[in-house]
């Protein structure tokens, strides 16, 4: 099982920007749709965006629309997830992986911690 890599983490002050990028294998990311997780200390991860294979049409949770921005680059086999005007809520581990299929527990990468300070 190759693990997607996960990067661009950070701190951020509230209302600041990141931009995370995610590295999928090929057969993942030509297969299924992608999306970004999250798990912060304590709870159980949640989905926050995930973007369709076949049309490239985007879906969030509700506490991140209009601020967080899912693409995916079909050539380089990667994911990314634009966050602006971050929320000290928004600290957690990030995370990626397939979207809207059932993924194996050892398919999660290492993931990338964003912290936004108020």
């Amino acid at each position: 099982q190759v693990q997607p890599v996960e990067s661009g983490g950070g701190l951020v002050q509230a209302g600041g920007s990141l931009r995370l990028s995610c590295a999928a294998s090929g057969s993942t990311f030509r297969s299924y749709g992608m999306g970004w997780y999250r798990q912060a200390p304590g709870r159980e991860r949640e989905f926050v965006a995930g973007i369709r294979r076949s049309d490239g049409n985007s879906y969030y949770r509700d506490s991140v629309k209009g601020r967080f921005t899912i693409s995916r680059d079909n050539v380089k086999n990667t994911v990314h997830l634009q966050m602006n005007n971050l929320k000290p809520e928004d600290t957690a581990m990030y995370y990626c992986n397939a979207w809207g299929v059932d993924v194996r527990p050892d398919s999660w990468g290492q993931g990338t911690q964003v912290a936004v300070s108020s």
